[in-house]
């Protein structure tokens, strides 16, 4: 019979998320995490297939943590918007939980569906809110939805990586600007016609047509 694991799976995450949370995800190594339990690296090895594996049982709780913080956009209208602000906010705050939930690398390729996967029930709630609150489809919901995703995720990876910080009133206008542009092109009809290819030397037209007269920029 072999022997009795030293520590349980989660003694062993919630370990290396007090690392990440202190020291930042670099700091997580297995050295870093068998000091941090007392022990050498070795009982870890006993649990988890490897440090990857460590990483991502980590971030299972870190994503639990992170739907909490972002759980009171109930007392808000628009409810929405206040996710998206609050996950720059996160972005801001919280640097290293924002790379070990949003900025890990994998080793497998991975479509941009996984990664909205891997947001867990968050993505679900944002695109009933989107359908609930601005009438939309299923379908539509989801498509606004992913737009402000990348949109918020970009400004929050931008303070998370100490690029730059944006005020309150910025992060605000600059998500408010993106979603109304985006309700009109939902709303309009034309969201199919936005994919329009750079061409060369087409004297100022893509796809035989002057750039200011293309579909979605029509009334």
């Amino acid at each position: 019979m072999p022997p009795k694991p030293k520590f349980t799976k989660e003694n062993i995450a919630v370990a290396a998320l007090d690392i990440v949370k202190e020291e930042g995800v670099e700091a997580l190594t297995a050295r870093s995490l068998g000091n941090r339990l007392g022990s050498s690296a070795r009982p870890i090895f006993t649990v988890f297939k490897n440090m990857q594996d460590v990483k991502w049982a980590a971030r299972e709780i870190a994503l639990k943590e992170f739907e909490q913080y972002v759980s009171d956009f109930r007392e808000y209208t628009p409810a929405f918007k206040r996710i998206g602000m609050l996950i720059v906010y996160y972005g801001m705050n919280e640097p290293e939980l924002f790379k070990l939930l949003f900025m890990q690398e994998h080793t497998e390729k991975r479509s941009f569906e996984n990664t909205i996967q891997d947001l867990g029930d968050t993505a679900k709630v944002c695109i009933e809110l989107i359908e609930r609150d601005y009438s939309l489809t299923a379908k539509d919901a989801r498509l606004l939805f992913e737009q402000m995703w990348v949109h918020a995720f970009a400004m929050g990876a931008l303070c998370a990586m100490k690029v730059c910080d944006f005020s309150e009133n910025e992060i605000s206008e600059k998500l408010g600007q993106v979603f109304a542009g985006m309700i009109m092109v939902i709303k309009s009809g034309k969201s199919d016609n936005c994919a329009v290819q750079p061409e060369k030397d087409t004297e100022g037209k893509a796809n035989g047509q002057q750039v200011g007269d293309l579909p979605y920029l029509q009334n």
